[in-house]
């Protein structure tokens, strides 16, 4: 670190390691296992280190489907020790929902073979990764400049389809008789950071939009998947040396598949001669190229930056008498079955958590939120796979000029639906899926809001 910066001059700093397994690893993201068969493209860690006026923070962000709170506490204690000066709990992971990534939690799936790497041996491996990124960022700060923008990409889709009957379905069918609309709004809106050196050099961009990368999320590969062709797109226009952070909005009802317009839209980028991951990538470049100027026309080098760590307490969903009757009945079927296969196994899983729920009643979810305000901006987390509403609810009354609401932040807690979500169904918005429902949403609202506001 330049030893010359004042006080109140922002220190930046950058790493970026490849988190990307050296053997075959069952990927997460469906409810079948699937083992990698190669290895299409790197997966990442890219960490961000900002100082200013005595605060702090430090982001990383990860091409993994989530990470489990004890993960980045592990995180926190391996590194604690080699960061001097800097108060460990202002760190914090957050993913890309990519599914094309290592599973980190033991009993997810089945155990495989000698040849692939368990979830454990991976974990090691990830967090020996990771703490070197977020060790480098630290001790590589010097004073720089930051500003930021607002630009817009068609990414995100809603992907509930909603039908008469008062149901919806995640990718259900929108050509049948009975098909009433897309059961939610989509957010087109693409918050961006710019991270400058004292020469006024772009460095860095964190780039926030509402939607997880999965347009390969099915493959038997390793994949950062469209985040990779962003990362490889903006360093042909900008640098190879660009460090692109990424982050997902509230996105838990949204994705990048289409529900209206598939065959105009296949039928579009086969004239381009480009793939699904390379237009999206295209798209998200042009609009960091359409902002870049007047980016670069308002560079801060002295801006207010306050980073609050809080614990909140979210009321859970309750599961009800008639939830866990479907749950016992599910999972007696699937035992009286055996053997099952990998996705049968899941669904055991899934049901017998809704039994021990039952018998818990436990009352809160305790989670971690972190709230930061740099400048005119605030971004504010959540660990929840979290239905765009409430993200757009927190963007709505905050006082920020603009608000980065990162998801799968500091954990990873299920999906987190609408109240009309739940009325209708379906995937994500099922008691199974759910540890916390619309009310600890409209709670997470208020809370995050209320902690800008300070």
């Amino acid at each position: 670190m330049n030893e010359t910066s004042q006080e109140h001059k922002i220190l930046i700093g950058w790493a970026s390691k490849s988190i990307t397994p050296s053997k075959p690893v069952a990927l997460s993201g469906q409810f079948h296992v699937r083992v990698s068969k190669y290895v299409h493209d790197p997966i990442m860690a890219t960490a961000l280190a900002i100082e200013a006026a005595g605060e702090q923070a430090i982001m990383v962000s990860c091409d993994i489907v989530g990470i489990e709170e004890e993960i980045q506490d592990k995180l926190r204690s391996l590194v604690k020790h080699r960061l001097s000066g800097f108060d460990v709990k202002k760190l914090f992971l957050n993913t890309t929902h990519t599914h094309t990534a290592p599973v980190m939690v033991e009993g997810q799936y089945p155990p495989q073979g000698k040849e692939v790497m368990t979830p454990t041996e991976y974990v090691d491996f990830f967090l020996n990764c990771v703490s070197d990124a977020v060790v480098e960022a630290w001790e590589s700060r010097e004073p720089g400049g930051v500003s930021w923008a607002l630009g817009h990409a068609v990414v995100g889709h809603n992907r509930r389809a909603a039908y008469f009957d008062g149901s919806a379905r995640m990718y259900g069918s929108t050509n049948r008789e009975d098909f009433d609309c897309i059961e939610g709004y989509e957010d087109h809106s693409l918050d961006m950071l710019f991270l400058w050196d004292q020469e006024q050099k772009l460095t860095g961009i964190v780039i926030n939009l509402a939607c997880p990368s999965q347009v390969t999320e099915g493959e038997y590969y390793v994949s950062a998947d469209f985040w990779h062709e962003v990362r490889t797109e903006l360093r042909k226009r900008y640098s190879d040396n660009l460090f692109v952070l990424s982050q997902c909005a509230a996105a838990g009802d949204q994705s990048p598949h289409f529900l209206l317009h598939g065959r105009a839209e296949e039928s579009m980028r086969k004239r381009k001669g480009v793939s699904e991951r390379e237009e999206i990538a295209i798209r998200i470049a042009n609009a960091v190229d359409y902002v870049f100027p007047l980016a670069k026309s308002d560079i801060r080098t002295d801006v207010p930056f306050k980073h609050i760590v809080q614990e909140i307490n979210l009321p859970v969903r309750k599961v009800t008498e008639k939830e866990v009757e479907q749950a016992k009945l599910e999972y007696d079927r699937l035992m009286k079955k055996q053997p099952i296969d990998s996705a049968e196994s899941t669904i055991l899983r899934r049901n017998k958590n809704v039994m021990e729920r039952y018998e818990q009643q436990e009352t809160f979810y305790q989670m971690e939120l972190h709230v930061i305000r740099l400048g005119d901006i605030a971004i504010a987390t959540n660990p929840f796979e979290l239905f765009l509403d409430f993200g757009l609810r927190i963007k709505a009354r905050s006082k920020a000029l603009q608000t980065f609401i990162v998801q799968l932040a500091c954990g990873y807690s299920g999906y987190l639906p609408t109240a009309k979500a739940v009325a209708a169904g379906g995937y994500g918005a099922e008691i199974p899926s759910n540890r916390v429902g619309p009310e600890g949403g409209q709670e997470l609202v208020n809370q995050t809001v209320k902690l800008i506001s300070q």
